[in-house]
């Protein structure tokens, strides 16, 4: 199962958690690392370099400009496709999702015949889900319109940096650029939509529940970003043409 992990990076020199990196290499040198340097103004790039000096499954893929997640994302998807891996996954640098979660949602899509796992930030008995309240509050409001933008879909969590596609898949909905750089991961929902059904985004989309997930100092998100999201699910809706009533 030949399986590469995209993790965009910008200006993360101070914030990249290289040993537990290297622990994950260490501990499953069937995954390629592939980085993608966005353009970034500090010394992440040439931290990176060294990074993959010391590991053969370790590889960096460096943009002249900073372009946005969306953008660093796909280019790494479509970097890594080339050399035809079974699976392809992308992954928070700041590694809020724990490996071992990333590590069974690469296993699970491997032993079912679903199109993508995402990871999802269910809050529940047996979790340990540290999310700000107001995130919380926020994050539930967004879950409830990005549903009304997806055709109804039922999905409790978009926007978790831990999701895994067959290559397959990922070659068709990472061909085009995305219209919105931070939720861009509703915009895949949609090409999946789109290009299959929503009833079969419902029997081949998993979510999968993380048994941990925390905040980490330093994202780039700020709150004043919602808003800026919600009108994009209005560009997102608009442009995909989606409603309850052109299901495939």
């Amino acid at each position: 199962m030949k399986t590469t992990i995209i993790i965009p990076c910008y200006n993360e020199e101070k914030r990249l958690p290289f040993a537990r990196f290297k622990e994950f290499a260490e501990q499953h040198p069937d995954y390629a690392l592939l980085f993608v340097n966005d353009g970034s103004k500090d010394n992440t790039l040439g931290i990176l370099n060294d990074f993959a000096k010391e590991h053969s499954s370790i590889e960096v893929l460096s943009l002249p400009k900073n372009s946005g997640k969306a953008e660093a994302v796909r280019q790494g998807i479509l970097h890594a496709i080339s050399a035809r891996p079974d699976f392809v996954a992308f992954y928070d640098a700041d590694m809020a999702t724990p490996p071992e979660d990333l590590h069974a949602m690469i296993e699970w899509i491997d032993r079912q015949s679903c199109y993508a796992v995402a990871g999802s930030r269910i809050l529940r008995l047996g979790g340990n889900i540290e999310r700000t309240f107001m995130r919380g509050i926020m994050g539930r409001i967004f879950a409830n319109v990005a549903s009304r933008v997806l055709q109804g879909l039922r999905v409790y969590d978009t926007q978790c940096g831990a999701k895994v596609f067959r290559t397959s898949i990922a070659a068709l909905i990472f061909e085009e650029p995305f219209i919105s750089n931070w939720i861009f991961d509703i915009e895949l929902f949609a090409r999946i939509i789109k290009q299959y059904g929503i009833q079969e985004v419902y029997k081949k989309v998993y979510e999968y529940p993380l048994t941990a997930w925390r905040d980490v100092h330093g994202s780039k998100l700020k709150k004043r970003d919602f808003i800026r999201q919600i009108f994009d699910m209005h560009r997102i809706k608009k442009h995909y043409k989606l409603n309850r009533h052109n299901e495939k």
